[in-house]
């Protein structure tokens, strides 16, 4: 019934997009604003996309949430890791979209492939994507199901355990803190997309490391939602910067948003050095920021070690063995079903140790 399912799913399906989005955020705007003719020229059924596979029991689709930086560094590792293996890799690009996600899922179960990798659109579609997968084993990879019980040996998550990313922006904030005798600040908070378990987790973790670490931390500020892109955070904290609002440091839940933290500072004439701005990912970018002394700090998610781990575990699920056998990295204590892949702070001392990782 699942495979009957994905099949009619497919025939069900008019067009959608194929083309990926070289900008940092691939967002729904722009692809409103996009020239019909680009938009055209760029389309193709879900069903096309599963008569482009040649051979469905070796081949893997993944299939990202959107498409930044950072996650076609995960892409491009996925892609290495099952060219070492003799496997074909196709990624598809669901611009943010929900349905074409689950769309893609269903056309590489009609085209008979054995497992599918996904980076999640929305965490609460989870229980969509393992339906339109059939009989397919299914690798969520980076962004995690809201609903962790729906993994199980043919289901499991491999990412970074976002509750350690923000632990270690708080732990280096406290101690930069206490180094200047302060134990009371007032911080600006740049969230990403709101509802995902990333925000959530970096969110919490940053704020409980600070109040461990003997900081009492107060907001300047509501929160800025500004869904983890660079344009936005910085459009949304201009007017925080020409107000005359008193802040000690500016919480980025990651790399793209302190970086547009910094171009507002540096647009508003102050020195981005002067107060300490932390972020996740360790993107070139964010290491670059970090070199010039213009971010206090980021934490490293290691894009590479996610996309060739997921791309690992498809096809050990594949061929019946434990997920993460032959890697290097652990399965979680409490869920058997789940594969960190550890986070790592990164600051001026160490940030040369990640260039090319």
């Amino acid at each position: 019934m699942k495979k009957l399912l994905a099949l009619l799913m497919v025939s069900m399906m008019t067009t959608t997009m194929l083309a990926g989005c070289g900008n940092e955020q691939a967002t729904a705007t722009a692809e409103a604003n996009a020239a019909p003719e680009a938009a055209s020229a760029s389309e193709a059924s879900v069903e096309e996309a599963a008569n482009a596979q040649t051979d469905g029991n070796g081949s893997i689709t993944l299939v990202l949430s959107q498409r930044d930086e950072w996650l076609s560094t995960l892409d491009a590792a996925a892609k290495k890791a099952a060219e070492a293996k003799s496997i074909e890799m196709v990624s598809q690009d669901a611009l943010s979209d929900t349905s074409k996600q689950i769309q893609f899922v269903a056309a590489a179960a009609a085209a008979g492939e054995k497992a599918v990798i996904v980076n999640l659109v929305d965490p609460n579609i989870a229980p969509d994507i393992i339906e339109a997968a059939g009989d397919m084993k299914v690798v969520f990879v980076n962004r995690p199901p809201q609903d962790m019980s729906v993994l199980n040996e043919n289901v499991v998550y491999v990412g970074s355990n976002e509750m350690t990313s923000g632990k270690f922006q708080g732990e280096w904030l406290a101690e930069y803190f206490k180094s200047q005798g302060k134990t009371e600040i007032k911080y600006i908070l740049l969230n990403g997309i709101l509802g995902q378990v990333s925000t959530t987790n970096r969110t919490a973790s940053v704020l409980k490391a600070l109040e461990d670490g003997g900081i009492k931390a107060t907001e300047a500020s509501a929160p800025l939602a500004c869904d983890y892109d660079r344009a936005e955070a910085m459009t949304q904290i201009t007017p925080l910067l020409t107000s005359g609002m008193e802040f000690d440091c500016i919480i980025s839940n990651n790399d793209a948003m302190a970086l547009g933290a910094i171009e507002a500072l540096e647009n508003v004439g102050m020195d981005p050095s002067s107060i300490p701005i932390v972020g996740i990912d360790a993107t070139p970018d964010g290491r670059q920021a970090v070199k010039d002394g213009k971010m206090a700090m980021t934490v490293f998610q290691n894009a590479v070690g996610q996309g060739d781990g997921a791309m690992v575990a498809a096809l050990n699920l594949t061929e019946g063995r434990p997920f993460n056998e032959g890697t290097s990295y652990d399965v979680d204590s409490e869920n058997p079903n789940v594969m960190w892949i550890p986070f790592e702070p990164v600051t001026k001392e160490n940030v040369a140790e990640y260039d090319g990782r």
